[in-house]
Order: structure tokens, then C-alpha cells, then sequence
């Protein structure tokens, strides 16, 4: 496939052509059990792509290993002395193996976080992708050729949230005077009747109400067959597609960019030829629970230190989180089609983590991957309540376990091999964790009941007294307590010292909410280690996992949901307390907090998933961001759109209603009749379901309804012609489409088209 290919405005055609692509996909390495040896004995392989070693590249990565080398081994060494056998005996052996593996996962962090407060306290760093765009040599206009399809998979979403957010991306990218070098496309992976409906009836209205020139180009496609999830969505898309555009940019349900932003992303792709993905780092907005302000604020104050030390040490072969980026489409169809795991075990299967692992072929296959760590304009939202956010954390774990298979792939990246690494270590942290804990319960239970031996020789003058290395352990507590809190502290001081806390409600509120979020933060950790140990578990296991759509508006956590959610960890605490007082002499009070947090789990999971107190706050300005404070016009604009929606239809209105009739005839592509077989069933579900209602008519039949435009015709016409089930006359039945049309009352034809 050429890398460029046109596609003519002026075309009359309400499809774009399909222009089919191949994606081949190249199988992964051996069997499961075998995989390791064989694919470092197949060695590097045809796509090797060799390692940058250039002396600042490897400068920092080498400076990133030593520093969270050396931070793991001071801080075991400490641990070591502490311990009262001096890690001796099997229990505190495995106690320090674990405390290793933390402390370095710990360090890693806060090393991360330090290299980003230093690049960013430079203010400008000469390798960031972006530095491009300040350099007068690069054009600002895009070539005529460099189009740029605009790509949002959705899957039983919030329809108002969609659509308010995709409207608002296209009229600012209208704005900047390109927007006809962009076409959108919704790939709809909806399976529930009602959410089909509100889609096609929420895509039709958007785009009879468009202007048409100077606009880009809206398209909705529905898939029928849903395989492989978004992955296969986007793979479909490519392969119908995919040769028509130069560029590719990915959005979710509840991605907004600014049409700047995007206009950036191909600038910066046309003038780095070998680049193959750049990620931006979203900024979360959008709602109002007090969960969701929480991770808001956590994410646009302490985020951008972290996402900044990863560019540090990641340069060329960074990361990819499957939205609001940019991927060069010639080489993504060449290279990045994932096939299925084999094997039958509970990580086997298709790739639910594709993100990480189609960057990782990206780069084997020669072509850089870059995040645009100081790129403005690009924002996502945040899970409104905790359940939400656990429930994506449970995806996330599956996917990120399933990636681990593929640490020796031959051909892969160092860095991309590192990235499925700490992937994984990102949620078997939180069993180790909980096995941290357990056994230092175990080890301080049976020590205390130890009788001290004071005479260790014999015939010895004095006593041998026994004595407690509190210095050591109040060092080592100050270290670990570094590690956590530094990059939150140096955050704050950098927002501070720019001059930049008005922005956040002054330094007061800021500070004042910093401290309730590291309260908040402290609790709720031994509730998501226990989440996360149990997601964790049911991967290896097998347990079966289920996929939804995260929820996109302001969802609120029952009170009775949560005591089913999180009354097990409370029960856990109270027998974990009863142990202690059992069986030791003295409490362990450094375990308080991950004690207080399980038994306030179910309050404190309902109570933050509200609204109404998430206004109280921003309206005294605490967790307030500056997106907030000074909204950003396209953030406006989604919010202005989301707010004027109109009430959703339901399956029921695209028969009944004539608007909705029409809506819903203008998302459906045209065909030819079915005949033979085919339409002898399509006549004989379209009059049961005329006769005996809507009871009658399955998910899979309406859905077969909704994408067929002679059946759906047909029913409406048979409800106005003949006696029909009551089920039907929920509203008075206007004139048919027909009759419209022949009175001129209905909408002007648009120049936006559906794709099927």
C-alpha cells in the first residue's frame, strides 16, 4: 500500500470507496512452554530494529537503573538490620524478597517523577517531539495529501457524551482552516438496542445541521460482528479504509480535542518521517463527583511530573495508551495486527492490552513511538466513582498479564520488553504488597511472645540486653516516606514557585487540597490492593472476565452496591485486628491506616460518588484545575453541547416516530434488496413483530431491524396501513417519510455520510 492517497473532496458519492487493504498478521513465537528459549535462540529476527545507543540515550536509561538499583539495595540493606534474625530464617528471607521488589517498584517512581521536575525546571527540553512545531522551518499548513482520518470506536456508550464531545472537536477543528484535510468516523460496536438507536438519531441531527464547507467530514459505521473488541474495530476500519489516509488519529467515548492539537500532530508526523505513533498526555475534565475531582486533580497536578520523566528515559521508544494519539497508517496495516494468543489458558486468547503491545511493533518494525508530554489541548475523562475506576483496573489487569507472554518476542525493543514488565509489576504489586503486610503480621506475632535470652555464653559476667534499632527503623520509614510523598511535594513547589496556584484556587486551597487528597489516597490504597490482588488472581485463574463500557456520566454508587462490593474487606479488618490482639502483646499501629481504610471502605466508595458535594467543592474551589477555573473553549463547547441534548429515542421510536424513522433511514447504508431465503425471513420478522409486539423481538432481532433499511420500511409501513400491536402506539404515528418528502418538510440532504 502507498503511503499517500487522495481522497477527493468533490465526490458525489454518499460512501466513500472502499479501498481494502491487507493486514497480515505475523503469528507470536512457539509454544507457551517453550516460548522463552525458543524466541532468544530465533534472535533478533528480520524486523530487528537495533537499539539507539546514542551516548545521551543511554546516559539516561543507564542513570535511571543505577539510581533504582542503588535506592533498593539501601533500602533492604536497612531492612536487614532491622529484622531480628537479620533475615536468617525462611519467614524474614521471604519478607525481604518482597520488601526488594517494592522498594524498587517505589524507587522507580520517585526517580521517574525527580527526572521530570528536572527537565521541566529547564524549561525546554531540545529532544521533546514537539520542539518542532517552534521552529519556523516547519510549515503550518497540511499538504493536501496528508489526510488524517479521525477514528472513535464506541461500544454501548453514554450517546450524549459521544456526540457533545465529538461535535465540539470538529467545530474547533474547523476552526483552524484544515478541517477539510480531516475526516471523522464513529466505528460503532454497539450491541444494545436502545444505544443504536440514540446513535443514529444522535448522528443524523449532528450532521443535517452542518454546514458543509469548511467542515470535516462525520461518518457512522456500524459493525455487525464484533470481534476482538476495539482492536478488531480498529483493525476493520483499517482494512476498509485505512489506504485513503496518510494519518490516523484514535479517540475514546469521551475523548475532546482542540483542533489545534490535532493540526500539531500531523505537523509534527510530517516532520519527522520516521516517527510512527505520538501519544499526548490527556488531561482529565469532565466530571463532578468527588471521586472523579480527586483523580482530576491528581492527575493535572502530580501527573505531569511522572508522564515528563517518561519521555526522559523512554525518548523514540515510549509509550502508547490507545487514545488521543496520532499513528501512521501505512505502517500500522503493515506491522500491527494482533494475532490471538494461543493456548487455552485463562491468558490466551485475543490481546486485550493491544495499546502497549501495537507500539511495540511499531518500533520493532523501525518506526519511532514519542509521547508529547507538553502538548496542550487533549483531554479525557476520569471514572466517576470507585467501582468504575476498579472495574477498568480489572481490564487493565487482564491485559497488562497477558502482555508478560510476550517479554521475549524476538525483534522487541528493550525498552517496550521494560514497559510489559512494569505493566505487570503494576498490579502484582498490590499481592505483594498484601503478602508484605501478612507476613510481617505473622513475624512481629511471634516474636513477641519471645522470652529475651540475656546469657548467651556460658559462665557470662553480664547480661546481653535486648534492644530495638529505632534509629534504623525511623530511617527507613523517612525513606520509604520520601520515595511516596517527594514527587507530590516537589509538585506542589514547582506550582507555587511558577506562580501558578491562582490557577488551582490560590496556594491556601491548594495546599488544603493536596492534603485531603493524600487522606483520601491513604485509605482507599488497601481497598484497590485487595481489588487488584482479586483481579490478579481471577487472570490466572480463568475466572471469567467481563467487558463493558465504563460509565461516562456522573453515575452514583448505591449504598447497598457498596456494602455488596466492599463489606468483605471490612470483615477482613475486623478479624485482622482480632489476630493481633490475640496473638500479640503489643498492636501494630503502623497497620492502622490499611485497617481504617478497609472498614471505611463502603462509606467512603459511596459518599465520593456523589454529585452534589463534588459541586459543594468546586464551588469553595477545592480540587479545583485550571481547566475549571479557565475551561478551555472546546471543553466549553462539549459541556454546552452535552447540556442542550435532547432526549434519547428508543427502539420503539424509529418505527413510531417519523423523525426518529427518518434518523435512523439516514444512518443505514443502502442495499440491494434481500431476495430468495433471506428476504422471506425479513418479511416474516417484520410482520410477527408488526402482530405480536415488541415482547416478541430479541435483541438480535432489533438490532437486525436497525441496520436494514427495506425492513425497517416496511415495518413503519405496515403499522400505518393495517392493524398493529398496541406496543406500537406509544405516540401518534405522523405522516410516512414519503409524505414528507412530497410536502418538503423534511431535512436537506447532507453531504456527511454513513458507512457501513
Amino acid at each position: 500500500m502507498s503511503e499517500v492517497a487522495t481522497h477527493p473532496r468533490d465526490a458525489v458519492e454518499p460512501l466513500p470507496a472502499i479501498h481494502r487493504s491487507s493486514m497480515r498478521a505475523q503469528e507470536w513465537a512457539g509454544h507457551p512452554l517453550w516460548r522463552p528459549v525458543r524466541r532468544l535462540l530465533k534472535g533478533r529476527g528480520r524486523q530487528w530494529v537495533r537499539p539507539d545507543a546514542g551516548p545521551v540515550m543511554m546516559l539516561r536509561r543507564v542513570l535511571l537503573l543505577v539510581l533504582v538499583a542503588l535506592g533498593a539495595v539501601i533500602g533492604t540493606d536497612y531492612m536487614i538490620d532491622i529484622m531480628p534474625q537479620h533475615g536468617h530464617d525462611w519467614a524474614e528471607r521471604g519478607l525481604l524478597t518482597l520488601f526488594a521488589i517494592l522498594f524498587a517498584w517505589v524507587s522507580a517512581g520517585f526517580w521517574t517523577a525527580v527526572l521530570g521536575a528536572w527537565v521541566m525546571m529547564k524549561g525546554r527540553e531540545r529532544r521533546a517531539i514537539t520542539d518542532v512545531l517552534r521552529d519556523p522551518a516547519t510549515p503550518a499548513e497540511i499538504p493536501p495529501d496528508a489526510r488524517t482520518a479521525i477514528i472513535m470506536p464506541i461500544c454501548n456508550e453514554d450517546v450524549p457524551t459521544v456526540f457533545a464531545g465529538l461535535r465540539a472537536t470538529c467545530e474547533s477543528l474547523a476552526q483552524t482552516g484544515q478541517a477539510e484535510r480531516f475526516d471523522f468516523y464513529v466505528l460503532s460496536d454497539t450491541n444494545d438496542p436502545e444505544a443504536r438507536v440514540a446513535e443514529q438519531a444522535a448522528w443524523a441531527r449532528l450532521t443535517a445541521s452542518w454546514p458543509g464547507a469548511g467542515m470535516a467530514r462525520v461518518y457512522y459505521r456500524w459493525r455487525q460482528h464484533r470481534t476482538h473488541r476495539k482492536a478488531g474495530n480498529v483493525a476493520d476500519f483499517c482494512r476498509r479504509f485505512g489506504a485513503d489516509y496518510r494519518y490516523m488519529v484514535v479517540l475514546d467515548a469521551d475523548s475532546v480535542m482542540s483542533g489545534e492539537c490535532l493540526v500539531s500532530l500531523v505537523r509534527m508526523m510530517q516532520a519527522h518521517p520516521d516517527t510512527g505513533i505520538i501519544q499526548t498526555a490527556p488531561r482529565a475534565a469532565g466530571h463532578v463527583t468527588v471521586h472523579a475531582r480527586i483523580l482530576q486533580f491528581c492527575s493535572r497536578v502530580y501527573g505531569p511530573l511522572f508522564t515528563t520523566g517518561l519521555h526522559y528515559w523512554q525518548l523514540g521508544e515510549s509509550h502508547y495508551w490507545g487514545h488521543n494519539a496520532i499513528l501512521r497508517m501505512a505502517p500500522f496495516i503493515e506491522n500491527c495486527l494482533l494475532p490471538p494468543l494461543p493456548g487455552k489458558t485463562s491468558l490466551s486468547g485475543g490481546v486485550m492490552s493491544h495499546d502497549f503491545v501495537e507500539a511495540a511493533l511499531m518500533r520493532r518494525a523501525g518506526w519511532k513511538v514519542w509521547i508529547a508530554y507538553d502538548l496542550d489541548g487533549s483531554y479525557e475523562q476520569v471514572p466517576p466513582n470507585l467501582l468504575a475506576e476498579l472495574g477498568r483496573d480489572r481490564r487493565w489487569a487482564q491485559g497488562n498479564l497477558q502482555n508478560s507472554r510476550l517479554v521475549f518476542e524476538p525483534g522487541l525493543h528493550p525498552v517496550h520488553r521494560t514497559v510489559f514488565m512494569t505493566g505487570v509489576l503494576a498490579y502484582l504489586s498490590s499481592p505483594f504488597w498484601l503478602a508484605f503486610l501478612m507476613l510481617s503480621t505473622v513475624l512481629f506475632a511471634s516474636h513477641s511472645h519471645l522470652v529475651p535470652t540475656y546469657f548467651v555464653e556460658p559462665y557470662q559476667m553480664f547480661p546481653i540486653w535486648p534492644t530495638a534499632n529505632f534509629k534504623l527503623m525511623l530511617t527507613l520509614f523517612g525513606l520509604t516516606a520520601v520515595l511516596l510523598l517527594a514527587p507530590k511535594v516537589i509538585s506542589l513547589i514547582a506550582i507555587i514557585g511558577r506562580g501558578e496556584a491562582k490557577r488551582y484556587g490560590g496556594a491556601g486551597r491548594l495546599l488544603l487540597s493536596a492534603l485531603l487528597e493524600f487522606f483520601h489516597s491513604v485509605l482507599l490504597a488497601p481497598v484497590r490492593m485487595l481489588f487488584h490482588t482479586q483481579f490478579v488472581l481471577a487472570a490466572l485463574t480463568g475466572i471469567k472476565l467481563e467487558w463493558k463500557s465504563p460509565p461516562r456520566n456522573d453515575d452514583a454508587t448505591g449504598w447497598g452496591e457498596a456494602f455488596r462490593r466492599h463489606a468483605l474487606h471490612s470483615v477482613l479488618a475486623l478479624t485482622w485486628i482480632g489476630v493481633i490482639l490475640v496473638s500479640s502483646a503489643a498492636f501494630q499501629w503502623w497497620l492502622s491506616p490499611v485497617l481504617a481504610g478497609l472498614l471505611l471502605a463502603i462509606p467512603i466508595s459511596a459518599l465520593t460518588s456523589h454529585a452534589a458535594p463534588g459541586r459543594w467543592l468546586r464551588r469553595h474551589r477545592i480540587f479545583v484545575i485550571p481547566e475549571e477555573l479557565d475551561q478551555p473553549p472546546v471543553l466549553e463547547e462539549a459541556d454546552r453541547f452535552a447540556a442542550s441534548f435532547p432526549a434519547l429515542p428508543r427502539f420503539v421510536d424509529a418505527v413510531a416516530d417519523a423523525r426518529v424513522h427518518a434518523e435512523a433511514l439516514r444512518a443505514i447504508p443502502e442495499r440491494p434488496p434481500a431476495r430468495g431465503a433471506k428476504g422471506a425471513a425479513q418479511k416474516r420478522l417484520v410482520e410477527r413483530a408488526a402482530r405480536s409486539g415488541l415482547d416478541v423481538l430479541t435483541r438480535a432481532d432489533r438490532l437486525r431491524l436497525l441496520a436494514d433499511r427495506e425492513a425497517l420500511q416496511l415495518l413503519r409501513e405496515h403499522l400505518l396501513t393495517r392493524d398493529s400491536h398496541r406496543d406500537w402506539h406509544v405516540r401518534e404515528l405522523p405522516p410516512t417519510v414519503a409524505e414528507q418528502q412530497a410536502l418538503g418538510t423534511t431535512p436537506p440532504a447532507s453531504p456527511v455520510a454513513a458507512v457501513h
